[in-house]
């Protein structure tokens, strides 16, 4: 491959792969490497490269995943952008040892104003990820006047589109889970939550 061709290619694919903030079997037990390896470095991949592919010579050449989400009609387009920001909000959301097991100032504060108690978020929040039916996620996303909402969102969609800024995403697609928890759903939300780095999390409001 000659560096003219080597140079347009670099050029044209814009959209890369999260740096895991761990290790592959940094999550262990709660998500096994296995898992990993193929959600991470082949799901994902997936979409990074379709996403390269679908995006030059169209309106949305150059336009960051957020702006493809929010005015992106339904296709191939939205639908592989959508899961490449699922996804990296997704990986970079968990850490080995999290300091802490619930948020902290100005989110904490948020959850218990529109839930009442982070117990009642977590019961609301697993609600709608065990009650979604088929593939897609279950987010926790602040609106412009700072109210948090707990959605679910069908396949590769993402609180984005409805002008809502995710903070917290579980992926209930079987491909998240189906190696360590086969059908057992449930099982697998309530392990991510001793994983989820409060810290990153609470930086995205």
């Amino acid at each position: 491959m000659n560096i003219l061709l080597t140079t347009l290619i670099s050029l044209v694919m814009t959209y890369e792969m999260p740096k895991l903030p761990y290790a592959n079997n940094g999550l262990e037990p709660v998500i096994s490497q296995a898992t990993i390896d193929y959600h991470y470095g082949k799901h994902l991949q997936t979409y990074v490269n379709n996403l390269n592919s679908l995006a030059p010579s169209t309106e949305f050449e150059g336009k960051t995943v957020e702006e493809i989400v929010a005015s992106a009609p339904d296709g191939a387009i939205f639908n592989n952008a959508g899961q490449v920001l699922n996804h990296t909000l997704y990986f970079l959301q968990f850490t080995p040892k999290p300091n802490k097991h619930e948020p902290s100032g100005k989110l904490a504060e948020a959850i218990n104003r529109d839930f009442g108690s982070f117990e009642n978020f977590k019961k609301e929040f697993n609600a709608a990820s065990t009650e979604l039916f088929g593939s897609g996620w279950a987010w926790l996303s602040i609106d412009k006047q700072g109210k948090l909402h707990i959605t679910k969102e069908p396949n590769g969609s993402n609180p984005w589109r409805a002008g809502l800024k995710p903070l917290l995403g579980f992926d209930v697609w079987e491909h998240a889970y189906y190696l360590d928890y086969q059908n057992r759903r449930a099982d697998h939300v309530n392990k991510l939550w001793e994983i989820i780095d409060w810290d990153v999390v609470e930086k995205r409001l």
